[in-house]
């Protein structure tokens, strides 16, 4: 299957040991051929500068080596493929992240940070939410990134195996109001229409449908949201909500762990 009939690359496909030594063993200049015009931080760059403008899903090697200016088959020379490539780019974002400063006081305060700084991220580049996958590119940042947030469960009575156990549920959820963020900002450049918009046109059809026997609840939150303002489904606003439920779950469980042990 060639690069430009496969919709989503993979950033932890292609040849697994080779992808490892891309990721780790820096960007110099291609070894192979003659001296090359670029290095492969400039490719990966200009690869990137290409998925904030147009998303993945439309990076091909050829796109890039065109934004580069050279041939397509000299642009194998730095990177092998295309999945090597959004491997690179992906962690090469996430060495973006900060992280939580030395004063920062205990562990809910330094996972609030990094999720913070997660979100941002995904604002600068939606496009990492299309290669968050079960198996991602295990290059220095995401490896770095992940000992970070171990060391904020430092000083906690939660193993290694329940840190990440927990550090994934946060994961998860995050990808998920990441996602949900992404989708409102695609909605309103595709309709025109902010949601509040878009659901002022449809509520008063809707309203005239629902049966107030039938969906009482339904109404109710109809009228709550109103009387709260648009404010409340802002896709940041509902973020910051969710992420302090999971962070109560977190200390749920680590106050069970202390009674445990104590």
């Amino acid at each position: 299957m060639s690069e430009t009939s496969r919709e989503k690359p993979r950033a932890g496909g292609g040849d697994m040991r080779r992808g490892l030594e891309l990721l780790w063993g820096g960007h110099g200049p291609g070894r192979r051929g003659p001296k090359q015009r670029h290095s492969t931080e400039e490719v990966v760059l200009t690869a990137i500068a290409f998925a904030d403008a147009e998303g993945v899903a439309a990076l091909s090697m050829r796109r890039v080596a065109d934004a580069l200016g050279v041939s397509p088959m000299s642009l194998y020379t730095y990177v092998p493929s295309r999945d090597e490539l959004v491997g690179l780019m992906l962690d090469r974002v996430l060495g973006e992240t900060a992280a939580p400063p030395p004063e920062t006081a205990g562990w809910r305060e330094a996972l609030t940070f990094i999720a913070r700084e997660r979100w941002r991220l995904a604002e600068r580049h939606p496009w990492i939410l299309d290669l968050m996958g079960r198996r991602p590119p295990l290059g220095p940042n995401l490896v770095g990134n992940h000992e970070v947030a171990m060391r904020a469960l430092d000083g906690t009575p939660l193993d290694d195996l329940t840190k990440d156990y927990a550090l994934d549920t946060m994961q998860n959820y995050l990808i998920g109001a990441m996602k949900e963020a992404r989708d409102a900002r695609e909605a309103e450049r595709e309709s025109g229409l902010t949601d509040e918009q878009w659901f002022k046109l449809a509520e008063p059809a809707l309203m005239d449908l629902l049966d107030p026997a039938r969906f009482p609840r339904v109404l109710r939150l109809g009228e709550a949201f109103r009387a709260a303002g648009w404010g409340a489904a802002d896709p940041e606003y509902k973020f910051e909500f969710g992420l302090s439920l999971v962070l109560d779950g977190i200390e749920a469980l680590i106050r069970r762990a202390e009674a445990a042990a104590g």
